[in-house]
């Protein structure tokens, strides 16, 4: 398949996803979000845009789902923030959680690889976060439109599912759990039942890709777009919700990571 039939098809799933996943929280998060100052933040995130510093920063999130990590970017301190995001559901919800929050921030229904030229070099911060890199299945592509988007010295920030963890079930309970896959697999997982990851819920969609990308991927793929690594950290924490039962296990896994890089 081509990178537009695995994106048209992806687009199509995660526009099934979205009225399963308002049923679930939605309605807290309008609540939430009517507060002022309401972080969804985790502390790790939050510690990180500390050290990076947010008071008045340009920031892009690509794959921004219903804008609530954006969102609570704007009400941290940033300043112009606009999020992309492929589902058009998603980024309905997000303009219902930017009205509820009278929060001044632009959702923007795009295909990432196709962002317009009219963002080009307009951010300090573009963050990447909670399964965005799986579903993309051009990843050096991606980091071209990282890079692209961001100003001289700008930074991408991403806070991401560890890929150790693709190589298992997400329904494994035993410990330690089964390898399943190879971690240097490079055929996409086709998924036809999806996960609510609010309530772990299960539901027949469309296929949807999911793309198996080692951290040697990552790390090449911003290298070949001029962004050079400035931290990397590894956590035992799970954020996608989805292995929160792997923190148990006898012996510690690593479940998520984070990774600066600087445009040069």
């Amino acid at each position: 398949m081509k990178r537009e039939e695995y994106t048209k098809a992806n687009r199509l799933a995660w526009n099934e996803a979205g009225p399963v996943h308002k049923k679930s929280r939605f309605n807290d998060l309008l609540k939430n979000f009517r507060q002022p100052g309401y972080s969804y933040l985790d502390k790790i995130q939050t510690e990180i845009f500390k050290e990076i510093g947010l008071d008045g920063k340009a920031i892009a999130q690509l794959c921004c789902n219903n804008g609530r990590e954006l969102l609570s970017l704007k009400n941290l301190g940033a300043g112009k923030c606009v999020g992309f995001d492929i589902s058009d559901e998603f980024i309905a919800q997000g303009h219902e959680l930017a009205e509820a929050g009278n929060i001044n921030c632009d959702l923007v229904r795009a295909d990432i690889y196709e962002i317009s030229e009219k963002y080009t070099k307009q951010f300090d911060i573009v963050f990447i976060t909670i399964g965005a890199i799986n579903l993309m299945p051009d990843i050096s592509a991606l980091f071209d439109v990282v890079s692209r988007l961001l100003k001289q010295d700008g930074v991408v920030f991403i806070y991401e599912m560890h890929p150790f963890i693709d190589m298992f079930s997400w329904d494994d309970k035993s410990d330690p759990p089964t390898i399943e896959y190879s971690y240097f697999r490079d055929k996409p997982l086709i998924i036809d039942e999806m996960i609510n990851y609010w309530d772990m819920s299960t539901y027949k969609s469309s296929p949807m890709y999911w793309f198996h990308h080692k951290l040697s991927d990552v790390i090449s793929a911003c290298l070949e777009n001029s962004l050079v690594l400035e931290m990397f950290r590894e956590y035992e924490q799970d954020v996608s919700s989805t292995y929160a039962h792997f923190e148990k296990h006898s012996n510690a896994l690593p479940l998520s990571y984070s990774m600066i890089a600087k445009k040069k």
